[in-house]
């Protein structure tokens, strides 16, 4: 069977609310393996609740999670298992050494890593020279390498990113990319969160556009252009006389600011 046709992840009718409010309304899609899908969606459009549903943070009220042939609600620990996950705000501890941040979590994991295993690993994205660094004094892209490197230290089917090159400059971000692309060469599945619409079409095989909780759109980037580019809506936002996945986006989603 093609890579492509396995689903590391499906959900499906997946609701999720907070009281009165309904923050995921009935949101189903898949990520295959060896696949980057990218969520995109304005500021409370509700992929946050999705992602943290999806990592067993809080409790649906309905819907399916399955993660690599696991029911994340009725076996949680399976799940997360096969899960990797980096956040937007690294939370490790600043006064560490790098090459004990690592040691920790790999320990976690249950992971005994010697340090020729960590320097090696070190080595690998460039930042040998940094391992009795304190990682309160990486730089942001720094940072964010090594806890890419966290998420996937387990070798997990499935890796989470949550705007995973926010606040990077263009260089660090386009070298957290090609590792991005390099984690789904090794066959993982990726589900990533972003707001850059020049990420979303350089790096996601697929991706869903959620608002109000709904998904409005699923497809590659370049068919969810295609599909929408004689819209009238879509024509009267573009400024740049090319129809982009941005235009495609603000014509979907509406141009008012979210806070």
């Amino acid at each position: 069977m093609d890579r492509q046709e396995v689903n590391i992840l499906t959900v499906n009718g997946l609701n999720v609310s907070y009281g009165s409010f309904q923050a995921v309304k009935d949101v189903s899609f898949n990520v295959r393996k060896g696949e980057i899908f990218g969520l995109l969606g304005p500021n409370g459009a509700g992929k946050t609740s999705t992602l943290s549903a999806i990592e067993g943070l809080l409790k649906p009220q309905s819907g399916v999670i399955n993660v690599d042939g696991f029911d994340a609600i009725e076996k949680p620990l399976h799940a997360r298992a096969s899960l990797g996950v980096q956040l937007q705000s690294t939370s490790f501890q600043p006064e560490l050494f790098v090459i004990e941040v690592l040691q920790l979590y790999a320990g976690i994991y249950g992971l005994k890593l010697t340090k020729e295993q960590v320097l090696t690993i070190l080595r690998d994205i460039g930042l040998e020279d940094q391992a009795f660094k304190k990682f309160g004094q990486l730089s942001g892209g720094q940072q964010q390498r090594v806890s890419l490197v966290i998420a996937t230290i387990h070798n997990p089917k499935l890796v989470l990113l949550d705007e995973p090159t926010s606040g990077l400059d263009p260089q660090s971000r386009r070298q957290l990319w090609e590792r991005i692309e390099a984690i789904r060469e090794k066959g993982h599945a990726v589900l990533l969160t972003t707001h850059s619409m020049e990420e979303a079409e350089s790096v996601c095989d697929r991706i869903a556009i959620i608002d109000h909780g709904s998904v409005i759109a699923i497809d590659t980037p370049q068919a969810i252009i295609d599909k929408h580019r004689s819209d009238p809506d879509v024509i009267a936002v573009s400024r740049r006389g090319k129809i982009t996945l941005e235009d495609v986006f603000i014509a979907l989603t509406g141009k008012a600011v979210r806070a």
